[in-house]
């Protein structure tokens, strides 16, 4: 029997991998492993935005000297990672220059590997979690959410893994954002079973909970090595454990641990601020609307009311709401609360999270509203797709709807960003030179999606929109200040900014 070959595509360059169907990498680990013999090895599970950059830290830790492995599936949209970082070129394209920085030192030192082999594990003092942990909804853009559920099927079996190749002794902590109770109830139980059945000592390992706060952008490095940082253990050797180790990589100097009584605290810690700023969000958009029927600006308005300190962090309306966390978080918490602890379900916050998944189809149905709904062959030129101003990550954009319904109405559209050269999800190219995309001259309507550093008072957008006829710029974001939005208002262009309602 032939097995077909599987490649792995890698989103930065286009080039195919073929993924090994021998998936045996020991050489390589106990080479590696050899060469830096003198370093504690940290194993860091899972490569993706979190993972791949705090890779990077611990590889050029402040107060510690070791050799890291990182690992992920052997799966078509992961190998190209592994493939790219044995090959020397890092993974993660970033408005962070100490991205490229921490990753060429690492090269350098050759303290750094990839690998899709479970060996690994047993060669790691601390194994660092940094897994996706999915929320799935029973829902879509243009209805309520309907239900939701966890599958912590797969966060189990990677768990299984650990345990099944790990020291007795290691250290694990969990950076993923898991449900409220899942160190105590899931992960110290499966690693415990796992040990027994090796027949090794199951009262040795130390497992901690330290949530991650990454930010990818201009501040990506430093929303790990150079920010506070909550932690906990099940134990009191695993929260001395945590703790020893956070301080080698963190400036705990300059941003001092925090340290909660036990797990669940500091579960509920990660969920309860993205849960908080969800609600923020869904909040000003219930106000964002008021605002345009009562012909009020809610930007004028919301800069006058954070004059007051007690409210310096309420939100301005956007887009929606997207990335990895805030879509999904407050259902976590909403989850663990009905299923571990068989409690109610948090309703305000499940409620937020409706209210921020129909944020697209708002603003697409004040967009298509100001013309009638007729637009079926008028050329769009989206400006971003990023989820967040300055970084690179698509995932749950809340621009991908948007799009898709402009796409439903039959229109052409061309997409922008100066960060996503490929918009994975899409499967699409995108220009990312800006000079480019403003030469176009068919083009009816510019939609900013994403409030980039390069779009915010351009003047070169501005000089197009005042000068070109018929074309309209609809600005759900509010990127541009009152004096440009004035002289594209004085020109011979249209534009509208979403919360605006007297412009």
């Amino acid at each position: 029997m032939v097995t077909e070959q599987v490649f792995s595509l890698n989103p930065l360059t286009g080039e195919k991998h073929a993924i090994p169907t021998n998936l045996d990498h020991s050489k390589a680990i106990d080479d590696f492993v050899l060469k830096n013999k003198d370093k504690p090895i940290i194993v860091v599970q899972g490569l993706g935005f979190v993972g791949t950059a705090m890779s990077l830290v611990c590889a050029n830790a402040i107060n510690g000297d070791y050799a890291v492995i990182g690992i992920d599936l052997p799966r078509p949209n992961t190998y190209w990672k592994i493939k790219s970082i044995n090959d020397g070129h890092c993974p993660i394209v970033a408005s962070d220059k100490k991205i490229e920085l921490f990753f060429n030192q690492a090269k350098e030192k050759g303290n750094f590997l990839a690998t899709y082999d479970p060996y690994a594990y047993s060669k790691a003092d601390t194994i660092i979690v940094d897994i996706n942990l999915d929320v799935q909804k029973q829902s879509n853009f243009e209805k309520d959410l309907e239900g939701f559920d966890v599958d912590l099927g797969p966060f189990k079996k990677a768990m299984s893994t650990i345990g099944e190749n790990c020291k007795e002794d290691v250290l694990i902590i969990v950076e993923t954002t898991v449900p409220p109770g899942t160190c105590q109830k899931v992960v110290q139980p499966i690693i415990t079973e796992a040990l027994e059945k090796r027949n090794l000592k199951s009262d040795a390992f130390k497992l901690g909970h330290s949530y991650e706060r990454v930010m990818p952008g201009p501040n990506y490095i430093d929303s790990i090595q150079n920010f506070y940082r909550v932690f906990s253990g099940i134990d009191p050797k695993s929260e001395v454990a945590t703790e020893t180790f956070l301080r080698t990589v963190i400036s705990t100097k300059e941003y001092p641990l925090t340290k909660l009584s036990n797990t669940n605290s500091t579960e509920i810690a990660k969920v309860l601020e993205n849960s908080y700023r969800a609600m923020n969000i869904a909040f000003i958009t219930e106000w964002s609307r008021f605002a345009e029927e009562a012909g009020a600006d809610i930007f004028e308005v919301v800069h006058a009311i954070r004059m007051r300190p007690t409210h310096k962090n309420i939100m301005l309306p956007g887009i929606g709401v997207g990335g990895y966390c805030l879509p999904k978080d407050p259902l976590l918490a909403s989850w663990a609360r009905q299923n571990l602890f068989a409690g109610a379900p948090l309703g305000m916050s499940e409620e937020a999270v409706k209210t921020n998944d129909k944020l697209p189809l708002y603003a697409f149905e004040f967009f298509a509203k100001k013309f009638g709904g007729k637009l079926a062959g008028k050329k769009v030129l989206i400006l971003g797709v990023a989820y967040a101003p300055d970084v690179f990550d698509t995932r749950y954009t809340p621009v991908e709807p948007f799009y898709n319904y402009l796409n439903k109405e039959g229109c052409e559209i061309i997409l922008h960003d100066p960060l996503v050269s490929y918009w994975e999800e899409k499967r699409l190219e995108i220009e990312t030179s800006f000079d480019k995309i403003l030469d176009k001259e068919d083009i009816d309507f510019i939609v900013i999606g994403t409030g980039h550093k390069i779009y915010r008072n351009s003047s070169a957008l501005v000089n197009k929109v005042a000068t070109q006829e018929n074309i309209f710029l609809f600005d759900p974001i509010g990127v541009f200040s009152d004096e440009n939005i004035q002289k594209m208002k004085n020109g011979l262009g249209t534009i509208k900014v979403l919360g605006r309602g007297n412009i």
